[in-house]
């Protein structure tokens, strides 16, 4: 069933259909000592602890015009972060026309948290390859709702919320539910892909592949920087205190590096064949 964006199906009791969002995102910096390692780590628990993820997933919950039952939330030692939170919807008086649009959500103008339908989570995880001077930061954010404004419009704040070298989003549609005809809905709004969520200045700065199972309601999208400065990769100093030698076999090394996040397998040198 075709929806424009000016129709509002009329549901049998409660929407059913189970909208869930996965936003992936990397950072990636290259760290040539333990203790440029540590600092990365220690900065990177900083930047995203409890209680600044916390803040994040709220915004989400405004958003999709979510209610907050409970927030649980953790800094981990030695390193990451989780918060949770559980949400519920409340009555929909009127849903807004934009919330069936194929088009960016809002960003605001300024974590595992229990739902009663839904919930929201977070959980980061901070690494380092031990015999390559690389260490990655991944933060994995999971919105799912049972209600009639989709998760996706929680994504153009998001991708704001994080400097992300790699982004893997994952959207995907559950059950079903029914209208007053007793007749099943197995999707309440129309998407081609999870691109047309994201701003255009956002899209000119990534590669982006997808790849779509539209009979099964399953979307996926990948995104990496196109453009590559060294200098945003280097923790403390800047790429003139290197020797040109030291540049390259830097770049090469990150270059790599986020070409294995991003195609999902390791990668021989010089090549995209697995390793």
């Amino acid at each position: 069933m075709k929806l424009t964006p000016e129709q509002r199906i009329q549901l049998h009791e409660f929407n059913n259909l189970t909208k869930t969002l996965s936003f992936n995102m990397y950072d990636v910096c290259y760290t040539r000592t333990k203790e440029e390692r540590e600092a990365y780590i220690a900065y990177i628990d900083d930047q995203y602890n409890s209680d600044r993820l916390t803040k994040i997933l709220s915004t989400v919950s405004e958003i999709i015009g979510a209610h907050i039952l409970n927030i649980a939330n953790q800094d981990y030692v030695p390193q990451g972060a989780s918060v949770t939170m559980l949400i519920s919807e409340g009555p929909v008086v009127e849903v807004p026309t934009e919330s069936f649009d194929e088009s960016p959500g809002p960003l605001p103008d300024s974590v595992v948290m229990q739902l009663d339908k839904s919930h929201i989570t977070v959980h980061t995880y901070p690494e380092y390859d031990p015999n390559e001077s690389i260490s990655t930061f991944r933060a994995d954010i999971d919105v799912s709702t049972c209600g009639e404004i989709s998760p996706l419009k929680a994504l153009n704040y998001l991708i704001h919320s994080f400097e992300a070298d790699i982004m893997t989003i994952d959207y995907r549609v559950r059950g079903f539910t029914r209208d007053i005809n007793g007749h099943k809905l197995f999707i309440d709004h129309d998407i081609s892909s999870i691109q047309n969520y994201i701003p255009d200045e956002v899209i000119e700065q990534y590669q982006m592949i997808d790849v779509n199972v539209y009979p099964e309601h399953i979307f996926h999208t990948k995104c990496k920087l196109k453009q590559f400065d060294l200098n945003n990769y280097l923790f403390g100093y800047t790429k003139d205190e290197l020797t040109p030698e030291e540049q390259k076999t830097i770049t090469a090394m990150l270059v790599t590096e986020m070409d294995e996040i991003f195609y999902g397998k390791n990668i021989a040198s010089g090549s995209l064949e697995d390793s």
